[in-house]
């Protein structure tokens, strides 16, 4: 394995569609990043997954870790009760346990680069790497590590930068950690 990149920064989304935290390190398990997604925002009457693709205002609320207190800024945004709710097997990832998106990725998508229908001005992606001279589009079917955790890239995302990775390996990472590949 070579050294390909560093990881600049990581993000976790606590409550599915809300906005992340910035982390230095976390620990990648299975199903992803510890807390990433551990919270899903669910309709007080129906009982339905509010998701951010139909209420795109989520992405600008910063949760709180309080469960009552997030359920509130949302149902401020929504116009309707809402409430914050664990998710079934403690993550409500949709595509792969670990998004990454590289900055030259989103340096191509300013440019005018972007898969269609894809937002580059938010990829939501847990791990931004700086690749120099790589291109994270050209790993799939390739195993990589990244502090004490191996993952392998399982595919591109149709509607967003970067690509999707399962953990093969859990184990920690840490902003300015080497990517091997």
């Amino acid at each position: 394995m070579t050294t390909t990149g560093r990881v600049a920064r990581i993000w976790v989304y606590p409550v599915k569609s809300l906005g992340g935290t910035a982390r230095e390190r976390v620990h990648l398990h299975a199903h992803g990043p510890e807390g990433d997604r551990a919270w899903t925002v669910v309709d007080a009457g129906s009982g339905e997954v509010v998701r951010g693709k139909h209420a795109p205002g989520l992405a600008a609320l910063a949760p709180t870790g309080d469960p009552g207190a997030d359920a509130g800024a949302v149902a401020d945004v929504l116009g309707r009760p809402v409430r914050i709710e664990p998710a079934p097997g403690g993550s409500a990832a949709d595509a792969a346990p670990v998004h990454l998106v590289s900055r030259q990725a989103i340096d191509r998508a300013e440019a005018g680069d972007v898969p269609e229908g894809c937002s580059a001005e938010d990829p939501r992606a847990n791990v931004l790497l700086d690749l120099p001279d790589d291109d994270e589009r050209t790993w799939v079917g390739r195993e990589l590590r990244i502090g004490t955790a191996r993952l392998v890239v399982v595919r591109r995302p149709k509607h967003c930068l970067g690509v999707y990775a399962e953990v093969r390996q859990p184990g920690e990472i840490t902003v300015g950690d080497p990517v091997l590949l």
